[in-house]
C-alpha cells in the first residue's frame, strides 16, 4: 500500500469502542487521510516516504473542542473580581457588564485585532492536542460586527494548522440600542443577519442563547426557524441560570448540541458539558450525568473559552474538571473530547476517531495509559500533533 507516513510501535487508542487499546499499533496516512489504523499483524505492506517509530507511545485521535467563544476582545477580570465579593452573573449582566460590556470590546476592534488577541487563545488549545475548534460569535450583537467576528474566525484557520467551525449566534444578548425590544431584535436576527450569514458562508450552524436573561422559547424558535430556511443547523444555550425547557425545544428541532443543560431526553442531539464555566461561576447544580447516561445521549466536552464564564484554554483540564467535578469516568472523558464533541460538530465521519477513511488526525502523548491524560493537573503530555497527516514542526 502506497503511503505518504506510517506511525509504527504506538499503544493505539482508537476510541471506536471504549477504551481498547491496540500494542503495537499501525496509523498509515495517504494524502492526509487514514488508510489503515489497527494492529502490525493485520496491516498490509507499505511503501511509505516516511515511517515514525512512537516508541511506545499513546496515540489517539487529535482532540476536538466543539464549543468555544474564542474570538473576542478586551477582558472581564474585573467581573470575576465582582464575583468573589458577591455579584451574581445575572447581577453583573443586568448592570451592563457580562456579554454587553464584551461587545463594545468586539466593536472598537477591527478585524485584524480581532484575529491577533485571539491567536494566543488559539494556540493554547492547539498546544494541547486541538485540530478541530468551533467558534461562535455574538459579541458583535450587529449585522457588520457579527460578520466581522465570523471572518476573524475564519481568518484563525488560515494562519494556523487548525480546522475552525463557526457557529453564528447573533441571539446571545439583547444590545442597549434595542433595550426593551427584544421582538425587534430577533426581528433583525432572523429577516438581516441569519441572510447575510448563509450568503456569505461564514457558518454552518446558528445558536441560540435561550435563558431568562436573554431569549424566550418562542423567540428561540423563530431563530431555529430562519435557520432552518437557509440551510443552517441550530444549536442550543441553554437552562444554565433557568429551566425554560430549551433542551426539549432543542431535541425538537434536531439541534447538533444542547449546551448547559439540566435535563434532555434521547433525540439525537449530543448533550455538550461546560465543566469549565461549572468551576469558574461556582455553580451547585450538577448536569444529569446518570440521566444522560442512561438515556444512550452522547457526552461531549468543551472548554467554553470566554472571557466572562470560562476563561479556559486547556482540553486537559476540561477533562480533569468533568471527572473531578461530574464524575465522568475517563473513557466518558476521552469520548468527550474527541468522537462525541466530532459528532456535536456533525463531523463524526470525518474526525474523532482513528478508521480508514477519516482525516488523519493524529495527537501522541508521552504516555502509556488513557488514564494517565485525564488523572494529572497543569501537566501538558503531548508529544506531537499530526493535523490532515502532517506533523508540526
Amino acid at each position: 500500500m502506497r503511503c505518504d507516513t506510517v506511525w509504527t510501535g504506538a499503544r493505539l487508542l482508537p476510541l471506536t469502542s471504549g477504551l481498547d487499546v491496540i500494542e503495537g499499533g499501525v496509523v498509515a496516512c495517504r494524502d492526509g487521510r487514514i488508510v489503515h489504523a489497527g494492529p502490525a499483524e493485520t496491516a498490509p505492506s507499505f511503501e511509505a516516504d516516511q515511517i515514525i517509530d512512537v516508541g511506545g507511545r499513546l496515540l489517539t485521535p487529535a482532540l476536538v473542542d466543539p464549543h468555544t467563544h474564542l474570538v473576542y476582545a478586551g477582558d472581564r477580570a474585573h467581573e470575576f473580581k465582582l464575583r468573589l465579593e458577591g455579584a451574581t452573573y445575572e447581577d453583573i449582566a443586568r448592570s451592563g457588564g457580562g456579554i454587553v460590556s464584551t461587545m463594545r470590546a468586539v466593536r472598537a476592534a477591527s478585524e485584524a485585532e480581532l484575529v491577533a488577541e485571539s491567536l494566543p487563545r488559539l494556540d493554547a488549545l492547539l498546544a494541547q492536542g486541538i485540530t478541530t475548534v468551533e467558534i461562535k460569535s455574538g459579541y458583535g450583537l450587529s449585522l457588520d460586527d457579527e460578520l466581522k467576528m465570523l471572518r476573524a474566525a475564519r481568518s484563525l484557520g488560515q494562519v494556523r494548522r487548525v480546522r475552525v467551525v463557526t457557529t453564528f449566534l447573533g441571539a446571545h444578548a439583547l444590545p442597549p440600542e434595542f433595550n426593551g425590544r427584544a421582538d425587534a431584535y430577533i426581528d433583525e436576527v432572523c429577516e438581516r443577519m441569519i441572510p447575510a450569514v448563509a450568503a456569505g458562508n461564514l457558518a454552518s450552524a446558528v445558536d441560540v442563547f435561550c435563558e431568562g436573561i436573554g431569549f424566550s422559547p418562542d423567540q428561540t424558535r423563530r431563530v431555529f426557524e430562519a435557520a432552518k430556511a437557509h440551510g443552517l443547523r441550530v444549536k442550543l444555550h441553554a437552562e444554565q441560570l433557568s429551566n425554560l425547557n430549551g433542551a426539549a425545544l432543542a431535541a425538537e428541532f434536531g439541534a447538533l448540541s444542547a449546551d448547559h443543560l439540566a435535563a434532555m431526553q434521547q433525540s439525537g442531539t449530543v448533550a455538550t458539558l461546560l465543566p469549565g464555566a461549572f468551576y469558574f461561576t461556582r455553580e451547585t447544580q450538577l448536569p444529569p450525568v446518570t440521566a444522560l447516561r442512561t438515556a444512550g445521549v452522547p457526552i461531549a466536552l468543551a472548554s467554553d473559552s470566554n472571557p466572562g464564564t470560562s476563561p479556559l484554554t486547556s482540553p486537559l483540564l476540561v477533562m480533569n474538571m468533568a471527572a473531578t467535578l461530574f464524575r465522568m469516568t475517563v473513557a466518558e472523558c476521552l469520548l468527550g473530547v474527541t468522537r462525541h464533541a466530532a459528532k456535536a460538530l456533525g463531523r463524526l465521519d470525518d474526525l474523532g476517531t482513528l478508521e480508514a477513511g477519516k482525516a488523519c488526525d493524529l495527537a501522541i502523548w508521552n504516555v502509556e495509559r488513557p488514564e494517565q491524560l485525564v488523572c494529572p493537573i497543569g501537566f501538558n503530555p503531548l508529544e506531537t500533533r499530526v493535523f490532515n497527516g502532517v506533523p508540526d514542526a
